[in-house]
């Protein structure tokens, strides 16, 4: 066996969702994969952080109305002792608050539970890799919701941040906004991934943002992109 030929490590999944119908659909879906391994299930929120804390998963697909504890609590305290795991917010709502919440507390992506399978499964692995997913039908009722949050300070100061953007950066950070992944920005503007990732890297340290999502919601707010667009 050659070096190209040494299997890759699957993708490690946790399945959290009260509904035991929708967990077992969801295996179903991701154990179809060659690159995909469901390492267990959670009924609710409490649970998948005990089980996440056991398997280390690397995605948690994360349902966000839950007994006990919510997607919400259990994302915040998820990203707080396991950052490595990435968490994936499934949502039945178009225009839910709760799954919101969840994207403020730190997840990786936002879809709709009824997203077509080949859609998730390229989801989990775009998550997987360090990147962030949110649903193009949502996007504009994410900034609906989050728009309002943002104080008329903190927008000019962030206006004033995008001057120490470069050219480059500017490019990147139009592209982020427009929804697109790190892969499909590189394939967009002629780079390796590796330099668009650089690039978003020092655009959320000199924007002052936390992730992708804050991100997203900034570039509607100062107008670098438009719903539509």
């Amino acid at each position: 066996m050659t070096a190209d030929d040494t299997p890759q490590p699957r993708i490690r999944v946790l399945i959290a969702d009260d509904q035991e119908l929708v967990r077992y659909g969801l295996r179903l879906v991701l154990e179809a994969e060659s690159d995909i391994h469901v390492v267990g299930e959670a009924s609710d929120g409490a649970a998948a952080i005990d089980a996440a804390t056991v398997l280390s998963p690397d995605v948690i697909l994360m349902d966000v109305r839950m007994p006990r504890m919510d997607g919400i609590d259990a994302t915040r305290e998820l990203c707080t002792r396991l950052p490595r795991a990435r968490v994936l917010v499934l949502t039945t709502y178009d225009l839910d608050e709760f799954a919101f919440g969840a994207l403020q507390a730190g997840a990786a992506g936002f879809l709709l539970k009824n997203t077509r399978p080949a859609e998730l499964v390229a989801a989990i692995r775009t998550i997987a890799t360090g990147d962030a997913v949110i649903s193009p039908r949502l996007t504009s009722k994410l900034i609906e919701l989050a728009l309002p949050q943002l104080t008329p300070g903190n927008q000019r100061a962030q206006q004033d941040a995008l001057s120490e953007l470069t050219d480059r950066e500017r490019d990147v950070f139009l592209h982020v906004g427009r929804g697109l992944t790190n892969a499909e920005i590189a394939e967009t503007l002629h780079l390796s991934e590796s330099t668009v990732k650089a690039h978003f890297g020092r655009i959320l340290v000199k924007l002052h943002l936390p992730n992708r999502v804050q991100a997203v919601i900034l570039a509607y707010e100062l107008g670098i992109v438009s719903a539509g667009s």
